[in-house]
């Protein structure tokens, strides 16, 4: 089965909110969140990401409204375990939510939600977001105890954290790499979807090939940064045939 790409354009909102962060309402808001799907999807994207954070640094809830509204390809919201988001994704009615740690320091999610330490607070977005017909994904670290626990707790879906795959160098990349495929095979045992993120790019996601089981990946940064180059139509379709 081919592995699915989903595109997160939440930096395609950073660099519009860099300029218009205080002109929510102008004519001028450039670039567009919204344009930037259109163009995932026409480049072959088979999902849309975003996140709108509780800082509201880069997507708004007005962004995460128009494109649930206008987008008919399915729709992964990323979202801090609080109330405020668990609203929102009410709102919104994704077909996906991504449970995700946020920290304000941090510039991007870096690290996977600790779901073992965190269950009680955890399993209840859970089982609310399922009530309502939303599928939950747990954007975890390649960890056995947290696979186990993503199962436990009934979600459907992990994404596993492959920000330290990214980020090695030289025989550190190995060890990542079967620290991922440790966790996927657990996870696909537990019947679990598996998929991956963070910061997977056009170098090495070839790599991941010698993973088994992955579903999907989501992939925002890479392909906002080959766009600027390319297009995003063309950067998604390049990124699909290395996935091909």
């Amino acid at each position: 089965m081919a592995i699915l790409l989903g595109v997160n354009v939440d930096h395609v909102a950073t660099l519009r909110q860099a300029r218009y962060a205080l002109l929510p309402n102008s004519p001028n808001a450039e670039p567009s969140p919204l344009e930037a799907c259109y163009d995932a999807l026409e480049g072959g994207a088979d999902s849309i990401t975003i996140h709108v954070r509780a800082d509201r640094r880069h997507m708004q809830d007005r962004d995460a409204l128009l494109i649930r509204e206008k987008i008919s390809a399915p729709l992964n919201l990323e979202m801090g375990v609080t109330d405020e988001m668990m609203s929102l994704a009410l709102q919104v009615r994704p077909e996906f939510v991504c449970l995700v740690p946020e920290t304000r320091e941090e510039v991007t999610t870096e690290g996977g939600l600790d779901v073992a330490s965190r269950r009680r607070e955890v399993g209840n977005c859970i089982r609310m977001m399922q009530k309502e017909g939303i599928k939950v994904s747990l954007f975890i670290d390649p960890d056995q105890t947290q696979v186990e626990a993503a199962a436990e707790l009934g979600a459907e879906m992990v994404e596993l954290h492959t920000g330290c795959f990214a980020n090695a160098i030289g025989g550190d990349v190995a060890a990542e790499i079967e620290r991922l495929h440790h966790a996927a095979v657990i996870g696909h045992q537990a019947g679990l979807q598996v998929n991956a993120g963070h910061g997977i790019n056009y170098q090495n996601i070839r790599l991941l090939d010698a993973v088994p089981h992955f579903a999907e990946y989501n992939i925002g940064h890479s392909i906002i940064a080959r766009a600027m180059r390319v297009g995003m139509v063309q950067a998604v379709r390049e990124m699909k045939m290395l996935m091909q």
